[in-house]
């Protein structure tokens, strides 16, 4: 399926068309799909929101939409925004992605396209290669396109490529960019996950919270869990923390699987938890609407925690006044400041690192579910990471 937003260029719009049929799979999951043509039908964009939060199951696409921007002030160029699945509409990682390239449309006047892999990922090279045919900038929207970057870098070297939430640093070899034309977009999720830890455990009345993983096993999602648990110590140091990941790498459903994420909320809340941090993705669903269920049930509320957007806004409208606050990763800044650095030919290959300093990661408010006091301790947290007094681990506790 396209979603196309707006209408680009009616002969960028039938070059799509053309060339979208040849897309098909990629390396871990080779499934031939046939590509629908691209349309210009107009629809609705989404509005920007802070970064991104949860969805069911993602619509698969093979070809990237076309999408229009305003009349640029200087040269404008073209950015091929490649979203993880899921694509736009996933009130979470995806989402955020979006509000960045927005923002980069209204305030830079690039143009810009959209691509979403099918269900299973398979096509994620294809899509690359597509975009980046008429793109000077691409940016692939999750670690899982690090490889087919790079392979696309070195196909493209007139392309700039980026990838969200990989380093692209050959680790083996003194850590070089992985190519001369591809920068890794990371972020520092254990800042952000302290603070929220922090939260949960300000909040706490049973001295028990817990934590959802998506995906363990790879050593992302492991930060969320090392700072969460960190912060939510430095608050009470005999907490209980309940941590349970939904699948393990290469199993990479738990990003899509709220029912799981809901049963595995049950059974934390069950257990004495009253507050349970998610870094989920789409599976986050599953926690706020466990959440809701628990409280209306037991007459004592619990509490949820969102992540990557301010998921208060981003979530139906029946689960917010169960989610405490979120932890703010801002995928929306990273693609915007990457786009401006192409507009002003200051690309760089390499790795650029978000944290709490540059607002890179941080925390929602949203709700006023926090009391001025407990804002202010979490506050005094940050400025303490910031200045160096407090090192978040990135591994968490055996």
């Amino acid at each position: 399926m396209i979603k196309s937003k707006r209408v680009l260029a009616a002969s960028l719009v039938a070059a799509l068309s053309l060339t979208a049929a040849a897309c098909g799979d990629d390396e871990e999951t080779p499934a031939a799909t046939d590509a629908p043509e691209a349309t210009e039908e107009a629809t609705d964009a989404p509005a920007a929101t802070d970064a991104p939060a949860d969805t069911d199951a993602p619509a698969a696409t093979d070809a990237p939409a076309a999408t229009d921007a305003p009349a640029p002030s200087g040269e404008s160029f073209n950015v091929g925004l490649t979203f993880d699945i899921g694509g736009r509409g996933d009130q979470s990682f995806n989402d955020s992605a979006a509000a960045g390239i927005d923002r980069a449309a209204e305030e830079l006047g690039i143009t810009f396209t959209e691509a979403e892999p099918n269900a299973d990922g398979s096509n994620r090279a294809e899509l690359l290669q597509l975009q980046a045919d008429g793109s000077a900038l691409v940016i692939g929207v999750g670690f899982l396109f690090a490889s087919d970057v790079v392979a696309a870098a070195g196909e493209n070297p007139d392309t700039n490529f980026a990838v969200i939430d990989d380093a692209m640093l050959d680790f083996d070899n003194d850590a070089v960019p992985l190519c001369d034309n591809c920068a890794g977009l990371t972020f520092a999720e254990e800042q952000g996950s302290f603070l929220v830890g922090a939260a949960a455990a300000l909040n706490s009345t049973t001295g028990t919270v817990g934590f959802i993983g998506g995906v363990g096993g790879f050593g992302l999602i492991e930060k969320f869990q090392a700072g969460f648990e960190a912060g939510a110590k430095a608050v009470n140091p005999d907490i209980v923390i309940i941590p349970q990941y939904i699948t393990e790498a290469p199993d990479f459903d738990g990003f899509f699987a709220a029912d799981r994420a809901k049963e595995i909320a049950l059974a934390m809340y069950d257990q004495g938890a009253d507050v349970i941090y998610h870094a989920a993705g789409g599976s986050g669903a599953g926690l706020f609407e466990a959440a809701k269920e628990q409280s209306e049930a037991s007459g004592s509320k619990v509490w949820a925690i969102g992540v990557d957007s301010d998921q208060y806004f981003t979530s139906s409208e029946e689960v917010r006044e169960y989610i405490l606050t979120s932890m703010l990763k801002r995928v929306d800044v990273a693609v915007f400041e990457i786009t401006k650095a192409q507009s002003e030919g200051a690309f760089a290959a390499g790795n650029t690192v978000y944290d709490l300093s540059v607002d890179g990661v941080g925390y929602s408010t949203s709700g006023d579910f926090m009391t001025a006091e407990q804002i202010a301790t979490i506050e005094d947290f940050k400025a303490q990471i910031i200045a160096g007094d407090i090192v978040v681990p990135t591994v968490p506790e055996a």
